[in-house]
């Protein structure tokens, strides 16, 4: 079993959702660097970069082609199409 990495950092949860909920807010308005400047409590540049990456690879946001963070997550257009009989999931 490989040892624990005492200098890696995992984000709190209530740290994450503050971001979600920020992102939330304000989709679309701001590229990555302004996005973490006007968070409504600071933190490490490198613990919001680990947010963001989670956030993509979950496919709850997406970046455009110039930088600009967008909300893309949709549970309520989920449930409504996984409800449909003439569409199946892959």
């Amino acid at each position: 079993m490989p040892a624990c990495n005492p200098s890696t950092h995992s984000p709190q949860l209530d740290t994450i959702r503050m971001v979600e909920e920020f992102i939330q807010e304000h989709s679309g308005e701001y590229k990555r660097r302004a996005l973490w400047e006007n968070l409504p409590k600071k933190m490490m540049y490198q613990t919001f970069k680990t947010i963001i990456e989670y956030l993509l690879e979950s496919g709850k946001i997406a970046s455009d082609s110039r930088g600009t963070i967008c909300w893309i997550h949709n549970p309520d257009l989920v449930r409504k199409y996984a409800m449909r009989e003439d569409l199946r999931i892959r």
